[in-house]
């Protein structure tokens, strides 16, 4: 069992500097085709990601699909591109800040909070680099993954080890590995999907869909299907819905094997074929609205749904920066420190 605190509470920390690194998937440079060729060059090069032999595997990812693939990808970005540059970018950086202003009087010490993307830039070793030259001693990762996956959360944690291998001097180091079941994530994806309903009514049918995986990574035992099941367990629970009103698909997939069902794109076909008019849809294990979201949840699965005979159609957006989202933030990130620190009533006068 995991114990959260039920909100964030000032912390008396020592002098020595604490550094926070928020790191999320990443983002190609520029809606191009070269930009996203050098991103996905990276993103499917990595062994978490696609676990094939790597004599296997290169070729295909080299010969064929850094061909192919790039084109229609940057097709997509372009859909969504803003002037400020990548969506996930931009509220990442408004994460980042957004945390340490509600950071900064809970710890009343030298705090720095920098960012890292797995994949594409800024990189986790730039934010790592960032922290060691402000000089933290104690450093805490938390990557935005609410559910763990060896193909995320694991694969963030290779690239900080992989940076930490140059340092000669190694902070202490803090990693939060997941936050599918804490309270305050339940409640902030259920206020968002209350204000949906405040605004478009509630539908007949709510989705959760989450990025899918291989069926047989979770069949090698990785856990993140049962997390994912459990944050919409107990967000459905959270709203009082009935089985019947709500449902859990996994989408994104890639290639020819299966992966973790019910697809999502095909259950949006077969509730509009089966007369369901009014549908709407959350991804709560994105963070931070990116081209899974944007483009492929609101944009392609959206016209699935209306061709398929569907009439009402709502994306409810990420937790990106609201207000309960970046408290939620907070409470992990002093959870996680509290012994690093020394509540008011244990400090000595």
């Amino acid at each position: 069992m995991h114990r959260y605190t039920s909100q964030a509470e000032p912390l008396h920390c020592p002098p020595a500097e604490i550094g926070i690194l928020l790191t999320n998937l990443g983002t190609p440079a520029a809606p191009t085709t070269s930009a996203v060729r050098r991103y996905l060059a990276e993103f499917l090069a990595d062994p978490r990601v696609v676990e094939q032999p790597r004599w296997r595997w290169l070729p295909i990812l080299h010969g064929i699909i850094l061909r192919t693939r790039p084109p229609r990808v940057a097709r997509a970005y372009r859909e969504i591109w803003s002037e400020e540059g990548a969506p996930l970018l931009v509220t990442s950086q408004q994460q980042r800040e957004l945390l340490q202003t509600a950071l900064t009087p809970l710890i009343p010490t030298r705090l720095h909070i920098s960012l890292g993307m797995r994949y594409g830039e800024p990189s986790i070793a730039s934010g790592l680099q960032q922290l060691r030259q402000a000089g933290t001693k104690r450093i805490l990762v938390l990557p935005l993954y609410p559910q763990y996956s060896a193909t995320t959360t694991a694969s963030t944690f290779d690239a900080v080890s992989k940076e930490l291998q140059q340092w000669r001097w190694v902070p202490e180091l803090r990693f939060i590995n997941h936050y599918h079941d804490h309270p305050s994530y339940i409640r902030a994806l259920a206020k968002s999907i209350e204000n949906a309903w405040q605004t478009h009514g509630r539908p007949e049918k709510l989705l959760f869909s989450f990025h899918g995986l291989p069926q047989r990574y979770a069949d090698a035992g990785d856990p993140y299907p049962e997390a994912c099941r459990q944050t919409a367990m107990r967000v459905a629970a959270h709203l009082q819905l009935e089985q019947s009103q709500w449902q859990l698909t996994f989408q994104s997939r890639f290639g020819p094997e299966p992966w973790l069902q019910p697809y999502t794109d095909h259950t949006l076909t077969q509730l509009g074929k089966q007369g369901i008019r009014h549908v709407q849809l959350i991804c709560p294990g994105f963070a931070a609205d990116c081209l899974e979201t944007l483009e492929e949840i609101d944009q392609q699965n959206r016209r699935i749904f209306l061709q398929a005979g569907g009439e009402r159609f709502y994306y409810i957006p990420a937790l990106n920066t609201e207000p309960l989202h970046i408290q939620l933030l907070s409470e992990l990130v002093t959870g996680a420190i509290g012994d690093w620190c020394h509540s008011p009533e244990t400090t000595s006068p």
